[in-house]
């Protein structure tokens, strides 16, 4: 079970980065500002000739796509680990349940063909997906002064930029 949420906060995580780039939501202290360029969306190899700029961005090519990418990677790599080690240990945990009511053990591709393996994992999913939403949500219209992920508490709910 424990894998389980693991493995569904990482993929929620990992969809939560792709998405902030191409989706925008007008008020939302989590989405970039509409029709205008941020920090974020600049070309890093505009920088390669800057001293203080990390070595990939220097160096260029196939280290600077990994590097301008890492984020997502490591969200895809945790998330195909956590999905692995949910069903490795839920296989391990279902076949002695098996075993013991005279059952047969199963395999890790087996498990995830179960309605228990999809049953954990939509579980955990539901309630995940209901947390991000209202915090995004919620981000448009409340405030909390001194966080990053509010929007100052007097700039008015129709200004997109934090």
């Amino acid at each position: 079970m424990v894998m389980a949420v693991l493995f569904l906060f990482i993929m929620l995580m990992g969809m939560l980065i792709v998405l902030t780039i191409f989706l925008f939501h007008r008020g939302s202290a989590e989405s970039k500002p509409i029709g205008e360029e941020t920090e974020q969306d600049k070309d890093p190899r505009q920088f390669a000739d800057k001293k203080d700029a990390p070595w990939p961005v220097r160096r260029g090519g196939v280290v600077l796509v990994i590097y301008e990418n890492s984020l997502l990677i490591l969200f895809a790599i945790l998330f195909v680990a956590s999905f692995t080690l949910h069903a490795v240990t839920g296989a391990a945990e279902y076949s002695q349940e098996q075993l013991t009511h005279g059952g047969s053990p199963v395999g890790a591709l087996e498990y995830i063909t179960t309605s228990r393996f999809w049953f954990e994992s939509l579980q955990n999913w539901q309630s995940e997906f209901l947390v991000v939403s209202v915090m995004v949500v919620a981000t448009v219209f409340l405030r909390q002064r001194g966080s990053n992920e509010s929007k100052p508490v007097a700039t008015a709910h129709s200004e997109t930029s934090a």
